[in-house]
């Protein structure tokens, strides 16, 4: 195992883990890790190539063969010893999942106790396996359905939860025996490396876990692309999901892609305005507006716009940001290019006649001349048509209109290619019962704010994903089923 130490004066030599073994890789560029409240390099990485993917794979093709063999209990034991060390390690784990990726210490806690819970989840369906035994329509015959691991699985991460999404995919990958082959994110790959160092002491084979590193176009594609793959996990923008969907055609590979989302927020005359408003500000600044169901637009009874918006704004504007390992409201956005783009969203709003309600922006005097800042920002839009409102932010902005009545609301919500996450604020029980019905996406909040659970299923629908994760609907993905015709005649 690396030193991941991050109280040296020299960034962190990482190295890629393949096959149970630490190394440099085979080519000779490098990636540097950067810290997004100080900009400084806090670890340089190998960037891989095609024989570093290769190598991966053929690694976790020789594990599977025997780990699939492995009672599922004594796989879900390895997982739940994994997730164990998770939380022993937890005050070390959180400190460098802030330090790559910018969220406040006590969001990066409340990671690593995800991390764990997902995996201590995955591990509690080892006894959960089942198939079915069906009568024939034929004499002296049944009908088998078994279930069976896919082989090797090849998981992409996004940015905003290096370690929580890993998890999330790795213990009901390994559970259900399958291999696994991760390929973090390049902003933030070191939350990877760190589960697969916790995953040697846990006592999981080698070639089981693999961790590589570079860039999703080089060897992402690669890992994509190569036979061995059989199943491919990934969560990230709606853009590099539809490229993966594209190289993984040829091979006709197993797809579950969670990407972007733009969730709507409706208030109604009849919710209470409060708990609105709290939860709206949890959904927005929650990891600086980094997370695919924060609560991207809202849509707002006109009869309550104005005191609903004057609450929102007020508690907005108090939110403090700052050094993240403080732990403030809001730390960085994760990096320049996300500034950059969150920005450009704003800029062409107002140009487009919305009115700026909290004019936040990027910071970049005093403490934040270092760093990746944004503002909390809250803008009033004249009309649905505005690329603020079709265009997932990610960041700490959110742009409001008012609508007139509960299906006015409804329409507006449903106007999107996306289809991921939506909320909505009623004490009108025919308008809960109508709202499953009505709106079209995968997981719906009603009167609370965000935040699944790992027994639920998260899953998108439209352009926000195929598949999904979580859940004994999560966990059945990652196991393929066949079918057996017994015939004892």
């Amino acid at each position: 195992m690396f030193n991941f130490d991050l109280a040296g004066t020299s960034p962190i030599s990482a190295h890629m883990f393949v096959d149970g073994i630490w190394h440099a890789g085979f080519g000779s560029e490098v990636s540097h890790v950067l810290n997004p409240a100080t900009e400084g390099v806090i670890a340089i990485t190998p960037r891989g190539t095609v024989e570093d993917a290769r190598a991966a794979l053929e690694a976790a093709r020789r594990a599977q063969i025997s780990w699939c063999k492995v009672p599922p209990v004594e796989r879900g034991r390895v997982v739940r010893k994994l997730g164990e060390l998770v939380l022993a390690r937890r005050a070390d784990f959180a400190q460098l999942i802030t330090a790559e990726q910018g969220k406040p210490l006590d969001q990066a806690l409340g990671e690593v106790g995800a991390t764990a819970e997902f995996l201590f989840y995955a591990a509690e369906n080892a006894r959960r396996i089942e198939g079915d035994i069906l009568a024939s329509d034929n004499p002296n015959e049944e009908v088998h359905i078994r279930r069976f691991p896919y082989g090797v699985v090849v998981g992409l991460t996004a940015w905003n939860y290096p370690a929580a999404l890993t998890a999330r995919k790795l213990g009901p990958a390994l559970v259900a025996g399958n291999a696994f082959v991760l390929l973090g994110h390049e902003i933030t790959p070191l939350s990877g490396l760190f589960l697969a160092a916790l995953s040697q002491e846990a006592g999981l084979p080698n070639g089981l876990f693999n961790v590589v590193t570079g860039k999703g176009p080089e060897i992402g594609r690669a890992l994509v692309e190569d036979p061995i793959t059989a199943m491919i996990t990934m969560t990230g923008s709606t853009r590099a999901g539809q490229e993966i969907f594209r190289s993984a055609a040829d091979g006709m590979k197993v797809l579950r892609l969670e990407l972007g989302g733009k969730a709507p927020f409706i208030v109604m005359e009849d919710a209470d305005i409060d708990a609105a408003v709290a939860a709206a500000v949890v959904a927005r600044y929650t990891n600086c507006g980094q997370i695919c169901t924060c609560n991207e637009r809202m849509y707002l009874h006109r009869d309550i716009a104005d005191e609903f918006l004057e609450k929102f704004v007020t508690q907005s504007a108090a939110l403090t940001i700052g050094d993240p390992t403080q732990s403030p409201d809001m730390g960085p956005k994760v990096s320049r290019e996300e500034v950059q783009k969150v920005a450009g969203l704003v800029d062409d709003a107002v140009a487009q006649g919305a009115d700026v309600l909290l004019q936040g922006g990027p910071l970049s005097d005093g403490g934040f001349a270092k760093g990746f800042w944004y503002g909390p920002t809250v803008l009033e839009v004249p009309n649905n048509a505005s690329p603020i409102m079709r265009n997932e932010v990610f960041g700490p902005v959110v742009p409001a209109l008012r609508v007139d009545d509960f299906d006015h609301a409804l329409a507006l919500a449903n106007d999107t290619s996306f289809g991921l996450s939506a909320y909505v604020f009623t004490q009108n029980h025919r308008r809960i019962m109508q709202t499953p019905y009505a709106l079209k996406f995968g997981e719906i909040y009603l009167n609370r704010a965000n935040g699944e659970q790992v027994h639920a299923f998260h899953n998108g629908w439209g352009h926000s994903g195929l598949g999904g994760e979580d859940g004994k609907h999560g966990f059945d993905g990652y196991l393929r089923k066949q079918s057996l015709y017994v015939n004892w005649a």
